[in-house]
């Protein structure tokens, strides 16, 4: 029997361990905290968004991170196979918004326990509050690792499931990297994704737009000379050092290489009230509400387009009065207004850091992994999932989709079993 031992108890170590037994490995998972599941506990709000229920294609466009890797570990366990995985196990899944899946009861915690449950059916050893100081690659092979305490456990195969730097309350805080690098892998640039982004603008740190929440919105991330790198369309809000949100969250990733490439202290980023209509067009609306509520305050003719405390702001600095009647304004200044409404152009200076992130980017060379495997290239007996390779989705059920998908793909492969698809599989993966 192969002797199995994952490093990790997030959903990528927790689903390569049940990956792992099912397929008749004899398997111990390492954590150093106290309990396991931690960062899925605390996923989706609480909520634990197990994964989304898009079409393949459409799934590998919202996992912008080497997607395009995703394709081969999806062909051995993708989000269908998690749905029915966890309805075969007892959880009773729904579909919200964009695809997005939930346990029916909201309780993250139900997936961890159904989790550690179908391990210990399975006979997976657990181990807590256990460091490992170091793995035992041999010449070629795995041969196991050493903990802190200097035990040593002898290993067949290791799965490194230690995540990235964010979120490091739930034990993410990159000891897995080094490991890596032991082995001879490359650990591409660190940075953080789906984090907030901040702006050095004066109405930002003075805290005049702070709070205001704005939906069906869409946020745009320039590049200098003006030309759109990415733009995000939905929820967003205006917090004390710049913005997040949703869209505020997937723009980041943008905003950090975009800083970078260029060697800019600021980009732009551009945030339209009204995605689908252009300066003209608001511009027009503007007229026409101008001729219908000639005698009204400004304030008044236009408080069904924005929340009162962005129309005042806007109204400010198109240099409008909100008290004067909106027939006393000038077309020229309405032109203005028209503009902030479709192209409210702010400054961005970075994001917060990396272990403030929801999301690591960069990690383990995907170039060094084979794919249908996420086995080493360079240290046979050597695995990797999760967070710690250079995969990274947006919020919305996509980096959990991978963790679980990786887990899974690297769990059976390290079992010892084939990947061919023609093999006999459990009812919830592919046949």
């Amino acid at each position: 029997m192969t002797n199995v031992i994952v490093i990790g108890g997030g959903p990528a170590g927790l689903m390569a361990s049940v990956a792992a037994a099912e397929h008749g490995a004899n398997v111990t998972l390492i954590d150093k905290g106290s309990k396991l599941g931690r960062k899925l506990a605390i996923s989706g709000g609480g909520r634990c968004n197990v994964t989304n229920r898009m079409e393949r294609k459409e799934l590998i466009e919202h996992i912008p991170g080497n997607g395009k890797f995703m394709h081969s570990p999806f062909s051995i366990f993708d989000n269908e196979n998690i749905i029915r995985f966890f309805e075969n196990l007892g959880i009773d899944l729904k579909e919200e918004d964009m695809g997005r899946m939930f346990p029916i009861n909201d309780k993250a915690i139900t997936v961890v326990n159904t989790l550690l449950n179908e391990m210990e059916r399975l006979g997976v050893q657990t181990r807590t509050n256990t460091k490992v100081a170091s793995i035992d690659y041999g010449d070629t092979q795995v041969q196991g690792l050493y903990l802190e305490d200097s035990t040593y456990l002898q290993a067949d195969r290791v799965i490194i499931a230690a995540g990235g730097k964010s979120v490091p309350k739930t034990g993410s805080t990159g000891d897995g990297y080094p490991w890596a690098e032991a082995a001879g892998h490359t650990i591409t640039e660190l940075y953080p994704t789906e984090v907030p982004i901040t702006s050095p603008a004066t109405y930002i740190q003075d805290r005049t737009l702070q709070g205001i929440s704005l939906s069906g919105v869409s946020l745009t991330v320039y590049r200098p000379g003006g030309k759109a790198i990415k733009t995000h369309t939905g929820d967003m809000i205006f917090t004390h050092f710049g913005v997040s949100g949703p869209i505020g969250l997937r723009c980041s990733q943008y905003v950090v290489k975009a800083l970078k490439k260029y060697k800019a202290e600021q980009i732009e980023l551009g945030l339209s009230l009204y995605p689908e209509e252009n300066h003209e067009s608001m511009f027009q609306r503007l007229v026409s509400l101008k001729k219908t509520h000639e005698a009204k305050t400004v304030k008044n003719a236009l408080k069904g387009l924005t929340m009162e405390r962005l129309l005042l702001f806007f109204l400010q600095e198109a240099g409008i009065s909100s008290t004067m009647t909106i027939g006393e304004a000038t077309n020229k200044k309405l032109r203005a207004l028209a503009l902030l409404f479709t192209d409210f152009r702010f400054p961005a200076d970075g994001t917060l850091s990396i272990e403030e992130a929801f999301v690591t980017g960069g990690g383990v060379s995907i170039k060094e992994v084979f794919p249908k495997r996420l086995e080493s290239r360079l240290k046979s007996g050597l695995f990797f999932c999760g967070e710690i390779l250079d995969i990274h989705g947006y919020t919305g059920g996509f980096n959990i989709t991978c963790a679980f998908s990786t887990g899974y793909t690297a769990g059976k492969a390290a079992s010892g079993q084939p990947t061919a698809e023609s093999e006999k599989q459990p009812s919830y993966s592919k046949s």
